[in-house]
């Protein structure tokens, strides 16, 4: 009875698995195989169906979240299939071109590959396209000819230009498709913060989409330019008053512009903020908003006197006093005594 009531527990463990070579992580419970490394392979179930995947490590699962169980370790069988329907995949994608060709109607539509899950029960066909294609009769006459479950996927062009590889423009393999797991969201924002030129040959990929590399260094920039003036604003510096006309991040320095006088390197700690400076003399000059209010206040001054320095505030009053100096109290009391 005892056993009945007690709670399900949750796994402590996940289990992350790849089941492709450039793929994202999908987690799974193993509390049934508590002998599992890193390197193994295992059977799942997946929205797709069962599918072997490469245990790549172990991490802590959310709180509240429900994982599905691995269900068992690949056996040798299971390999030596999975190699066998592989060495098919190729061969399957020409034949998916020739109908796709003999059907008609599907010139805009371009089959990039062809997968097979390990013991070939489901083949997947993925394919781009501008727009939705309708591929239903093509997927029919598929399923005749393979004689297995077939799926159309339809996939961006970022995953077109992973799954081809290749170079790109900085001469090195192509990030995503030796080491990008998942696309991040990318913006031209990322751009303008690092400096980078607007120059669509500059900042587009191979794929035709904002290259993958500018969101690399994108925080650190962003922390840098903490703290710095922006692009045309006024700025004060040991040699006076001028315009910001560049920002280096990196180097945590400016360039400002001077009328006349050309361009000057400046570090950060030589920067004066005017905006601030000239906030704080207007603060100053106005009344204390305490006495206003009439609450106690230990600033000095009078109920709607300004603060302002003694100096200033002095003027004032000799000026409210027809510029006649009245004598200190000490003064004063020696005439009369």
């Amino acid at each position: 009875m005892a056993n009945a009531e007690a709670p399900m527990m949750t796994p402590t463990r996940a289990a992350g698995v790849r089941f492709t070579k450039v793929g994202k992580l999908y987690y799974f419970d193993f509390t049934e195989h508590p002998t599992l490394q890193a390197g193994d392979f295992v059977i799942v179930e997946t929205v797709r169906g069962r599918q072997m995947g490469q245990v790549m490590g172990f991490a802590e699962p959310d709180a509240g979240r429900e994982l599905k169980p691995i269900l068992r370790t690949a056996t040798p069988r299971d390999l030596v299939l999975r190699q066998e329907w592989e060495a098919k995949q190729a061969e399957a994608l020409v034949i998916c071109r020739e109908k796709a060709l003999e059907q008609g109607g599907l010139y805009d539509v371009k089959f990039h590959a062809a997968q097979y899950n390990y013991d070939g029960s489901l083949l997947t066909f993925l394919y781009s396209a501008d727009e939705r294609a309708n591929l239903q009769k093509l997927q029919n006459n598929l399923k005749n000819v393979f004689k297995t479950t077939i799926e159309m996927r339809q996939i961006g062009p970022r995953d077109v230009a992973k799954l081809l590889g290749g170079f790109g423009a900085c001469g090195e393999l192509r990030c995503c498709s030796t080491f990008l797991t998942d696309f991040s969201p990318i913006s031209i924002k990322m751009a303008k913060m690092q400096g980078i030129s607007l120059n669509p040959e500059e900042i587009t990929g191979m794929c035709g989409r904002l290259r993958c590399c500018l969101v690399y260094e994108y925080e650190q920039y962003v922390e840098a330019r903490k703290g710095l003036p922006k692009k045309g604003k006024r700025i004060g510096t040991p040699d006076g008053v001028g315009k910001v006309s560049d920002v280096f991040p990196l180097q945590d320095m400016v360039t400002v512009y001077f009328e006349g006088e050309g361009v000057r390197p400046y570090k950060r700690a030589d920067l004066i903020p005017l905006d601030e400076l000239e906030a704080l003399q207007r603060k100053a000059k106005e009344p204390c908003s305490k006495h206003a209010e009439g609450e106690a206040c230990d600033c000095g001054q009078k109920p709607g006197e300004r603060n302002q320095d003694k100096t200033s505030g002095k003027a004032a009053k000799d000026s409210k006093d027809g510029g006649e100096r009245r004598e200190p109290r000490s003064d004063k009391r020696s005439k009369k005594d």
